[in-house]
């Protein structure tokens, strides 16, 4: 793989295994590497702006260009004497809700304006990894949606880019940076990667540290790594972690088909087809669980949302229209103690099925469509809440229950000329066999 990578003629265009190997072997440098990115940005990107505009990508909230080249050179350095880290020198873009000491934070919102003294855990390890912090990266405000409506699709300038870590989805598919961290809290990595084309990873609620990283709902919210392929997730998911991944992993031998697939549209379908195709899929009984959560993950994200966001009670008004809706919601419900507790129960409850389920009829993974529908039109998101139902109606599942999801793409849809994703769900702890697996499914689909 390296060894077509040195072909490349941008490096801008390299992942992160590629980028990693040809670094190491001091065939580039990350100052090269880094210089390229940040010409890809201001060549393509267009504005930097809550707002956006029509004819711009916007991915990025703020790029560092001096910051990083310096951090390229100090990476350099370490290359130089032997530092073998899988992602040392390889720049990275942050959603706009990790902090980085010394370095403004804003959630993509005109209410958050601080300058954090510490960084979140996730960038503290990625740093001392050694990556390349290029920038923030726009994320739906506060995270609190699935459309990222500021930011433009690469694959189509009037689509949406996902939410909401749809900046970080649009910078990576228009190859600004090999790689990219999100949040996700009902489906906020997954979304954009698929209607943008990229992959990710969800990890096991709690492998990854959220603390420093601005919240949605603390007891969902997850934090992982996006970028083009599911095989350059992987250095970027231990290091985020902080862990070696395992030597050796379990083949998923038994898949089974997600109970939980509703209407797909067509072009969906067919790329979910494929990739069930390439799988062993046995037919088992469906677990004795409630799918529907019905209104209860929306009570649970919504009370906790109310807890941070009482800072900015005084300036209620200044929130999009959309976020605003999801707090008076929450106000509206005033979950009781004893409910909110009962919810979590349930959930504990409801991921103990799965794992009997799992353990019971010996499968290794569950295969669904990641999103049932491609990309949808720019310019509503931030309207009214409650308008992407149709992006978490997969996603917000394994929030709910903490599971990981490897989420890549099927391939482009012959209708509409846009992507489409598939995912595999695992029982805890199991993201480095599902990457594997996904890695092995990538490279079957061609995509």
């Amino acid at each position: 793989m390296a060894e077509e990578a040195s072909h490349v003629t941008d490096p801008a265009d390299l992942g992160v295994v590629d980028a990693g190997a040809l670094l190491r072997q001091r065939a580039i440098s990350a100052r090269e590497l880094a210089t390229a990115c940040l010409a890809r940005i201001r060549d393509h990107d267009g504005t930097h702006s809550h707002e956006g505009d029509p004819g711009s990508i916007n991915a990025w909230v703020r790029v560092y260009e001096d910051d990083a080249l310096a951090a390229a050179d100090r990476a350099d350095e370490r290359l130089a004497q032997g530092d073998a880290a899988p992602v040392c020198g390889v720049p990275i873009g942050l959603k706009d809700l990790y902090a980085v000491a010394g370095k403004p934070l804003t959630a993509s919102s005109s209410l958050l304006d601080v300058t954090p003294q510490r960084s979140c855990d996730a960038w503290s390890r990625l740093d001392a990894a050694g990556m390349v912090l290029l920038g923030h990266l726009h994320t739906h405000e506060f995270a609190a949606g699935g459309t990222t409506d500021q930011v433009g699709n690469p694959r189509a300038l009037d689509r949406s880019a996902g939410g909401s870590s749809g900046g970080s989805a649009a910078a990576v598919a228009a190859r600004m940076t090999p790689a990219a961290t999100g949040t996700d809290t009902a489906g906020s990595l997954r979304i954009p990667s698929a209607a943008c084309g990229t992959s990710t990873v969800k990890p096991t609620r709690g492998l990854v540290s959220i603390r420093g990283i601005v919240p949605l709902a603390p007891t969902l919210d997850h934090a992982g790594p996006m970028a083009r392929s599911v095989a350059d997730c992987e250095p970027l998911l231990a290091a985020m972690a902080g862990v070696t991944p395992p030597l050796e992993r379990r083949p998923l031998r038994r898949v089974a088909v997600s109970p939980r697939i509703a209407e797909l549209d067509p072009d969906v379908g067919d790329g979910f087809d494929a990739a069930v195709d390439l799988l062993e899929v046995v037919a088992v009984p469906p677990p004795e669980v409630e799918l529907d959560l019905g209104l209860a993950f929306l009570d649970l994200v919504c009370t906790e949302m109310l807890v941070w966001h009482r800072r900015f009670d005084d300036r209620r008004g200044e929130y999009r229209l959309s976020i605003r809706g999801f707090l008076e919601y929450g106000e509206s419900r005033r979950l009781p103690a004893v409910e909110y507790v009962a919810l979590q129960e349930r959930r504990l409850e409801d991921a103990e099925r799965w794992l009997d389920w799992f353990a019971g009829h010996e499968i290794d993974a569950l295969v669904e469509p990641t999103l049932p529908i491609v990309a949808r039109l720019r310019g509503a998101g931030y309207d009214a809440p409650f308008t992407d139902g149709a992006e978490i109606s997969l996603t917000h599942y394994w929030n709910w229950v903490g599971f990981p999801v490897v989420a890549l793409p099927s391939g482009t849809g012959p209708r509409s000329g846009l992507p489409t994703s598939v995912s595999l769900i695992g029982p805890p702890h199991a993201e480095w066999d599902l990457l594997a697996a996904g890695a092995a499914l990538q490279t079957a689909l061609g995509t």
